[in-house]
Order: C-alpha cells, then structure tokens, then sequence
C-alpha cells in the first residue's frame, strides 16, 4: 500500500500541475474531479491493468522460495541479515506510510475545501 500511496501523491501533483499525458489535457486539473470525468474505457484499463498486476503477483507468490513483499525476487541477490538492507527496508515502510497519510489529506483537503494545489489546509492558515 506504501508503495501504491506514494505513485498516488506523485500522481495528484502531475494532475494538480495540469499535466495529463493522456486525453491531450482536457480533463480537469482538479484530481477528483478529473477521475469523475475520465471516459468509461479509461476506468476499464485502470480496472484491467490493476488486476493483471494482482494475477501476476499471485502467480509469482506460488514459485518456490518465495518471501512475502519481495515480489521482484530481490532476496535472491540481497542477504536479508545485512544491516543496510533492513535498514533500507525500514526507510521504505516509513515513507510508504508517510505517503499513506499525504494522499488522505490530499484528498481531504480536497473534498472539504474544495483546494488541490500543494498548500495543506490553506483555510486554517488565515
């Protein structure tokens, strides 16, 4: 989920900055308001490639050796006893985490005060 929140935040800043690579920009810079405009086809891909994503972390789960979180096969060249790999490791959980409360405040501050840009919880300042 870290890992998922932290491609969120970095997508609602691309959107919020008006860039859209897809539908030439025509779709709102407002995050929320842009997912409800996005064609029927473009939540069917959204759907489908998620669940192409979610078969084919199953499938790598069944393979022998396997370690929970390491779809990659990253424990294969990495000894997990080493110190700056767990400490790696204990860096990525806390910024995931961090990434998990950023998106919800995002999009708080979004459906509350109506405001997308970077400033969190621009009302309470004034």
């Amino acid at each position: 989920h870290g890992r998922v929140a932290m491609a969120a935040c970095l997508g609602w800043y691309f959107n919020a900055g008006g860039v859209h690579p897809a539908f030439n920009s025509e779709l709102s810079n407002d995050p929320l308001e842009a997912a409800a405009q996005l064609p029927l086809v473009g939540w069917l891909q959204f759907v489908l490639g998620c669940g192409a994503i979610e078969w084919l972390a199953e499938q790598i789960k069944d393979r022998p050796g396997y370690k929970a979180g390491d779809v990659l096969g990253a424990s294969y060249w990495v000894d997990d006893s080493d110190e700056g790999w767990l400490d790696y490791q204990n860096r990525e959980m806390n910024n995931g985490r961090l990434a998990m409360l950023a998106i919800m405040g995002m999009i708080t501050q979004d459906l509350y005060f109506g405001d997308y840009s970077d400033k969190i919880f621009k009302p309470l300042l004034n």
